[in-house]
């Protein structure tokens, strides 16, 4: 993942992806390549920090059978993000679960998931919302 171009080129790094799809850990270390005028992290690399990841988590958690894809994604600034800024995200099992018994009979399923990206210190400078669509997949012939 660390090599993956779009994370690459932010300066994006995942410190953690968990065996079994649960959780992920990324990091951005703001530099002076990849701060905006005002020496802060750009919202695009904040955003991209989180973008892949519950997507990822529940496609590995529910398999190739799935089709799984981020429908909206917004996210809230609320403060300059400086030196190393860190996010962790979750995907527990009991939600693929449910998720996997709301498309049991193809039906789809829409689930709302929220990630705090947090500086050094601690304090809270950004909030990414996404949806994800889950659909059983449907193989044609």
């Amino acid at each position: 993942m660390n090599i993956a171009p779009p994370l690459l080129f932010l300066g994006v790094r995942v410190e953690q992806f968990a065996d079994d799809w649960t959780s992920a850990r990324v990091s951005l270390r703001v530099r002076r390549w990849n701060s905006n005028h005002n020496g802060a992290a750009p919202g695009w690399s904040l955003f991209a920090m989180t973008d892949p990841f519950f997507g990822m988590m529940a496609y590995g958690q529910l398999g190739s059978g799935y089709r799984v894809w981020n429908t909206t994604a917004e996210i809230e600034f609320l403060a300059p993000g400086r030196g190393r800024v860190r996010s962790t995200m979750l995907m527990p099992r009991a939600l693929v679960n449910d998720i996997r018994r709301a498309t049991a009979d193809g039906a789809k399923s829409i689930t709302e998931h929220e990630a705090e990206i947090v500086d050094s210190n601690g304090d809270l400078i950004a909030r990414a919302r996404q949806q994800l669509y889950v659909r059983k997949a449907v193989h044609r012939n």
